[in-house]
């Protein structure tokens, strides 16, 4: 028997719960220290399975260690012969000092038509979205159209390696009948000129090598002459790491954006003036800049243990990023930049993706965008981070980030990811549900 109430009638509504649900994961403290180190995704994971189970979907929890929990279910759609869509998000959330915040940062605060906390905008807020959205149609009785996987992920902050990477190498037949899938981190809004919103949604992303350099010298006493001191020449490389001016690469991601963006403003775009007219992209204008070269930022020094000691070892870290196609010339650039008395070795690695901005799923987000906001464009963003969809992608998944938001123009949104004060407003979310409630009929 077919439930009287439909996508149609004035009493559904997929954005009721979306709030409150943010709200209540955010109080979850799954911090991810990195190394191994978590305060756990458990708590959360059993959260989200109570919240599924008490619409009818039954969930599986899987630990790749004790705490790193992540969840899994399968919901059933109308055509249960299509592709099954993987919707996917994470649950573990990057540290928070409270001192540096207004609010405490697990504390799910919720004014100014925000919700305040670690992890509203990565990604809690998606969390969220999907819940209220999945209960609000199976109350209904309104399923999606084809079938769906609804994964919560541990470990996302630190690569994946207890989390996505764990799950495909453990038990990839979970997701690994899915063909596409949708996370984070695009389908927010960026401003363009006056009411005319750009939505950008996730088809590139930049792969990653955090390495370890370690220069090897002559310990000796801190007041002689010392010819070979592994901090003076872990200093020198480190140095030239980070001075380095990467060059200007185009990729196909990153050429649509711009032919769209001219498009929108009437103008030839220079992808290196960004004191110019690309600086009316706000805050993601910071972000656009990296999406344009390889990149590789010194993060941790470590050397000696007393100050008239010169040590015989020291050590440093690079965050490096690199643009799908540029992986040689990225690690040529480096082992030329450490010279020939410092070596690096990989600490985490993973894979540069990009995929076209066509197809079916596409058209469905641009459809459902439109719907929901009339004045949209959409256009495809190279993310400079990464996602888990560099896990699912090694089982042959086509992964895009679509986390709808339409935003504020004066929200410092790409100042949110990992930044202090982490918000998200109560609008947004809102419109989130919804354009992801419209999507799961049309995908």
């Amino acid at each position: 028997m077919t439930s009287p109430t439909t996508p149609e009638s004035p009493s559904y509504r997929p954005e009721a719960e979306v709030v409150d649900l943010c709200s209540e994961l955010i109080r979850f403290d799954t911090t991810n220290y990195g190394n191994g180190k978590s305060n756990g995704e458990r708590g959360a994971a059993e959260y989200v399975a109570a919240k599924l189970d008490e619409v009818g979907i039954e969930s599986t929890i899987y630990e790749s260690e004790p705490g790193r929990a992540t969840l899994v279910a399968h919901w059933e759609g109308e055509d249960q012969s299509a592709d099954p869509l993987l919707v996917h998000g994470h649950l573990d959330v990057v540290p928070a000092d409270p001192k540096d915040w207004k609010v405490d940062p697990f504390a799910g605060e919720i004014f100014d038509g925000c919700v305040w906390g670690r992890g509203a905008v990565d990604m809690k807020d998606f969390d969220a979205m999907v819940l209220s959205v999945v209960r609000a149609r199976q109350r209904a009785g309104v399923k999606p159209r084809r079938p769906v996987r609804l994964v919560f992920t541990a470990d996302e902050e630190a690569g994946g390696l207890y989390g996505a990477q764990w799950l495909i190498n453990n038990h990839p037949e979970t997701v690994a009948d899915c063909t596409e899938g949708i996370g984070e981190v695009g389908g927010f809004s960026i401003t363009v000129q006056d009411d005319l919103r750009l939505y950008l949604i996730e088809t590139a992303e930049k792969g990653m090598n955090w390495m370890r350099l370690k220069a090897r010298g002559t310990a000796g006493h801190g007041s002689m002459i010392n010819d070979d001191n592994a901090v003076t020449e872990l200093a020198r490389a480190v140095t030239r790491i980070g001075d380095h001016e990467w060059p200007l690469r185009l990729t196909p991601t990153v050429r649509e954006f711009l032919k769209t963006l001219e498009d929108l403003l009437g103008t030839e775009l220079d992808p290196e003036d960004r004191s110019g007219v690309l600086s009316k992209l706000g805050t993601f204008s910071r972000m656009f800049g990296a999406t344009i070269r390889n990149t590789a930022n010194p993060t941790m020094l470590n050397a000696g243990y007393k100050v008239n000691v010169i040590p015989g070892d020291a050590e440093a870290h690079i965050d490096g990023r690199f643009l799908p196609g540029y992986e040689d010339e990225f690690f040529a650039t480096i082992d030329e930049l450490l010279g020939d008395k410092v070596q690096r070795e990989t600490v985490i690695e993973d894979i540069a993706l990009e995929t076209e901005f066509s197809g079916g799923l596409v058209e469905a987000m641009k459809s459902c965008l439109a719907a929901e906001d009339p004045q949209s464009r959409t256009a495809p963003l190279l993310m400079s981070g990464g996602t888990d969809a560099k896990s699912w992608s090694r089982l042959g998944i086509r992964c895009f980030g679509f986390v709808p938001l339409q935003l504020p123009p004066d929200l410092d949104f790409m100042g949110m990811f990992h930044g202090i004060d982490e918000r998200v407003p109560t609008a947004s979310l809102e419109f989130g549900s919804r354009v992801l409630d419209r999507f799961l009929t049309e995908a």
